[in-house]
């Protein structure tokens, strides 16, 4: 396999140089710079009203042209804005990229979300699920089988341990979800949606209000289980906050749950692997979203889930 070349900012000069009007009259063109976030120099700030991404592989061009065309689907449904895209080709041969208008705002990261941001993503997750499952299976976007949660839960079980070692973590935390309860939250049959599958802080555009003013990152989504997105919102802007927008969204107890759980477990296993990993993690990051994840919440404390929540 042909190794695909790095981006440089010269790379990126000329090829957003070539596509904006406003660069024909600098010589220079547009200030570029590598979003700090993105870790692999795969999106770049151009100028002060867009962004350029890339894809690095032929798979991740394939998700990228994906993404073009279900953003224009789900424009439709949600109430935040979806990046739109001024132009999109090849950066290298095989590679594509978007050039995209930037979303006015901040990371979930810089502002917290107010009551009526919870509100936005509560519109989201509507959203969301009212998307017509065949019409995004015809633009490629696949289904994905439901995680299970004990295997989850098993494997956040360990990782709790490594973490209580390094003092990081108090495993006995997650005695809260037993067995019994894991097989209760078990994803119900029947409730695949469209799922974002990356609604991490740095997705969400927050503006200092707190309201949510858009959501980036579309190349991931899914056709599964809803849980996985209010799994998303936990560790990006808190429990309370995620299972509040998921309630006003119409989910019950059990998917909320799930979600809950979906986060705290995912959010060990990841701190954990990070801590061993040989290259250095953001560990920052990894421990903020654990923290958000853990935060308690009311419904928590409920023990029994009654059956009409199944259809949710």
């Amino acid at each position: 396999m042909t190794q695909a070349p790095t981006p440089t900012a010269e790379t990126v000069r000329r090829l957003v140089r070539s596509l904006l009007k406003e660069g024909a009259a600098d010589s220079a063109g547009p200030e570029v710079r590598p979003v700090a976030d993105d870790g692999g120099h795969a999106a770049w700030w151009v100028g002060s009203r867009h962004v350029l991404r890339l894809a690095h592989d032929r798979e991740a061009a394939v998700r990228r042209r994906r993404e073009l065309r279900l953003r224009d689907l789900v424009r439709a449904h949600v109430p935040v804005t979806v990046p739109v895209s001024v132009a999109h080709g090849d950066w290298a041969p095989g590679l594509g990229y978007t050039l995209d208008t930037r979303v006015p705002g901040a990371s979930a990261a810089e502002h917290d979300v107010s009551a009526l941001g919870e509100a936005d993503l509560a519109g989201l997750l509507t959203g969301l699920r009212e998307v017509p499952a065949r019409q995004a299976e015809a633009l490629g976007v696949p289904r994905v089988a439901a995680r299970s949660l004990e295997a989850l839960r098993r494997a956040a079980g360990r990782a709790a341990q490594r973490l209580a070692a390094a003092d990081e973590f108090d495993a006995a935390r997650l005695q809260q979800l037993a067995a019994p309860a894991a097989a209760q939250l078990a994803a119900q049959p029947g409730a695949a949606v469209l799922v974002h599958h990356a609604l991490t802080a740095e997705h969400l555009v927050v503006s200092a209000d707190g309201r949510v003013r858009g959501v980036l990152g579309w190349a991931d989504a899914v056709l599964g289980d809803p849980a996985e997105d209010i799994a998303g919102l936990a560790q990006a802007v808190g429990s309370p906050a995620a299972v509040r927008a998921a309630t006003l969204a119409g989910y019950a107890a059990r998917p909320c749950l799930r979600g809950l759980w979906l986060a705290r477990c995912d959010s060990v296993v990841a701190l954990a692997e990070a801590l061993e990993a040989p290259v250095p993690a953001d560990l920052p990051r990894l421990r903020r979203r654990l923290r958000n994840a853990w935060e308690p919440i009311l419904l928590e404390r409920v023990t029994e889930l009654r059956e009409d929540d199944d259809a949710q």
